[in-house]
């Protein structure tokens, strides 16, 4: 990069334009297409914060004895003892209320594999949290454990709100013991299985056992083909249902059917498309971390990923040619910051736009994930240089 960077007629009387307006477009904070629908009457108090995007997801461990063969579960958590919250692997507890912070949240829902196959960890998360956001943080568990009912106080006393048991046989018959310690406990019980094209039977039967049991509320979830299990749903003959989901074909239609059954019940059955989870609960989540962390010159895009300007400069011109920027262009402090990682110069994208036709060097438009690592989904050349 010249030690010059601004050229002298473009620093006399500067002032930002957007010149490229298809790519300045899409910096815009549009409500994006799929709105998320408000919550249900009865609904669990752990779905309408996923639905907000303000549960943290905290991944206390990758193991589980069950193998269930539609586990979406990826190769690189699956059996691992690692802890990831949301996308951010952690090694300390700090780490983790680091993450909740990043991203103001509200709640924690605690999965895995199973969490209660490390059920010591799963206690002191429970306790973590609390004692780092307060009792009004919402804390709701997943397990497939029909675990001794004995441990349940223990769970309450931390201050779990709510449980959610994965009936491995479809049945609550040997869940009950520990479903009424739960309840007992203070715990909010309810079930959550996906709902599996060909298990319309059971699944019906299982209305009728829930309106007897201390279960609250039932969760279905549209069955997804993954490349976790692709192998094994197309041994059970699913294909997937069209458009630009994961979801089996038929998966939706039994859910609605159940849940039209379910409309006189005690219970509340809530169905959770694949799509409102990868477009609604991910993105609005992905949305919130994003506006709670957006540095001053970057801006969120209508697909809720980061955008800002960049122009590559070594380490050894880094001082001076962001120096140059800032007093040239007379941009206040923080809106102009080297990455050393990336050796780039990062700045407001109207400014990347505008200097981009008179540098002699590389300008970018740069996207990324608002997530701890902040992944580069996107790089734009906005002038010629290479």
């Amino acid at each position: 990069m010249p030690s010059a960077l601004i050229p002298t007629n473009l620093s006399d009387g500067f002032k930002p334009k957007r010149r490229h307006a298809q790519l300045s477009s899409m910096a815009a904070s549009l409500q994006m297409a799929t709105e998320i629908l408000p919550a249900e009457d009865g609904e669990a108090e752990g779905c309408v914060q996923c639905q907000l995007g303000s549960k943290l997801v905290l991944f206390v461990t990758g193991k589980c004895h069950w193998g269930c063969d539609y586990c979406p579960l990826s190769d690189n958590r699956r059996e691992s003892p690692d802890m990831f919250a949301n996308e951010r692997r952690c090694s300390t507890w700090e780490e983790v209320i680091e993450e909740g912070h990043a991203m103001r949240a509200t709640g924690t829902g605690i999965t895995g594999g199973d969490p209660m196959l490390d059920m010591e960890r799963s206690l002191e998360a429970v306790k973590q949290l609390k004692a780092a956001f307060g009792k009004e943080h919402h804390i709701h568990l997943y397990t497939s454990i029909p675990f001794n009912p004995s441990k349940a106080a223990a769970f309450g006393s931390a201050g779990l709100d709510e449980i959610r048991f994965h009936l491995l046989d479809g049945t609550v018959t040997k869940y009950l013991p520990v479903m009424q310690a739960c309840a007992d406990s203070g715990i909010k019980v309810g079930v959550e299985l996906p709902c599996e094209p060909d298990k319309e039977e059971q699944l019906f039967a299982l209305l009728d056992q829930l309106e007897s049991s201390p279960a609250s509320f039932l969760n279905l979830n549209e069955l997804e083909i993954t490349v976790g299990n692709q192998e094994n749903m197309d041994v059970r003959g699913f294909n997937l249902s069209g458009g630009i989901t994961a979801a089996a074909e038929g998966s939706a239609d039994l859910a609605l059917r159940l849940k039209e059954a379910a409309q006189p019940m005690n219970f509340h059955l809530k169905f959770c498309s694949a799509r409102f989870k990868d477009a609604g609960q991910l993105r609005a989540r992905f949305r919130r971390r994003g506006q709670a962390t957006l540095r001053p010159y970057e801006v969120l895009s209508e697909d809720d990923t980061i955008l800002f300007g960049a122009i590559p400069t070594s380490l050894a011109d880094a001082p001076d040619d962001v120096a140059e920027l800032k007093h040239e262009l007379g941009v206040a402090e923080g809106w102009i910051r080297y990455d050393a990682q990336f050796e780039r110069i990062e700045l407001p994208l109207s400014l990347a736009e505008e200097l981009s036709d008179s540098l002699e060097v590389p300008v970018f438009l740069v996207e990324v994930h608002p997530t701890h690592d902040r992944l580069e989904v996107g790089l734009v050349h906005l002038n010629e240089h290479r």
